[in-house]
């Protein structure tokens, strides 16, 4: 089975790779091609999440043109979180394809005075399958609480939506030892009340937040590490069967050089893609990665 570890893309992430608890030596790590049949069973997901990104007509065009990248792949699974007024557009554009529709953030409220809000029965409405909850852009600039992230997810949920919830550490945190801390905390808080037949619905996103935009990524020993490490919580919290199942997806600066490795990490079921979404023959590789 091919190593998932391979040159470091920055200095960076040289230096953070040492700072979860693994010794320094270690020459490999699990890959996804000797995951077994647990690992197979799971149906990697290419989310893209366009942001505050597109007008209308390069939403449509967009979309379109990513359900034919889409059309192309194989064993896995496609959406794009698109800017709420274009849900019903781009739902329209993918028409007939294989590419999910998601929104960007939910209310927990069912309706009233929230100017500016949306709720997921006006998301479920339009088509949409997937909400992203607790994004760090939600998160930093917008201050959602793990309190909130839980009640948005709880929500989505009870909405028959899915949640794709994400998690990540900050760069301080990082280098301080407090990586897997923060997702631990991140997990218990935002997952409060859901139980184990509801995780059916759930994907969770690992962005650590200093490789968001930034163009640092996270070398694929750095995430599988911690992809391991979530998993391994899930089987604390819950089973092995739902650890198992459950899709835990890589973000942060994920591009069309750097996914093939991140995908033959054993622990790394597809990715939520930030800029290199915007641009069809960049998603569709992503889409399209070889397997390895």
């Amino acid at each position: 089975a091919r190593s998932c570890v391979v040159p470091m893309l920055s200095t960076l992430s040289l230096t953070l790779s040492y700072q979860v608890g693994v010794p320094s030596g270690r020459a490999a790590i699990a890959t996804r091609s000797a995951g077994g049949p647990a690992m197979m069973a799971r149906t990697p997901l290419m989310a893209g999440n366009w942001k505050m990104n597109t007008d209308l007509d390069e939403a449509v065009a967009l979309a379109k043109a990513v359900s034919a990248e889409a059309d192309k792949a194989s064993g896995v699974d496609v959406a794009v979180c698109v800017p709420s007024p274009f849900l019903i557009p781009v739902k329209e554009a993918l028409a007939g394809g294989k590419v999910g529709l998601g929104a960007q953030d939910c209310h927990w409220e069912d309706a009233g005075a929230f100017t500016g809000a949306i709720s997921t029965s006006m998301i479920k409405s339009v088509g949409s399958d997937y909400v992203l909850a607790g994004h760090s852009e939600r998160r930093a600039v917008f201050g959602d609480s793990d309190a909130d992230v839980n009640k948005k997810v709880l929500k989505i949920l009870a909405g028959g939506l899915k949640a794709i919830l994400c998690i990540g550490e900050l760069k301080e945190e990082r280098e301080s030892g407090e990586t897997f801390n923060v997702c631990a905390t991140q997990l218990s808080e935002g997952l409060a009340g859901v139980d184990a037949a509801m995780m059916k619905d759930i994907v969770i996103a690992y962005e650590p937040v200093w490789a968001i935009g930034t163009g640092l990524t996270a070398t694929p020993e750095v995430a599988q590490e911690t992809h391991a490490y979530i998993r391994s919580w899930f089987v604390e919290n819950y089973s092995q069967e739902v650890a198992d199942a459950v899709v835990i997806q890589y973000g942060g600066s994920v591009n069309d050089n750097n996914v093939d490795d991140l995908m033959a990490c054993a622990d790394i079921d597809g990715a939520l893609v930030g800029g290199a979404s915007l641009k069809a023959d960049s998603f569709g590789r992503i889409v399209n990665y070889v397997k390895k």
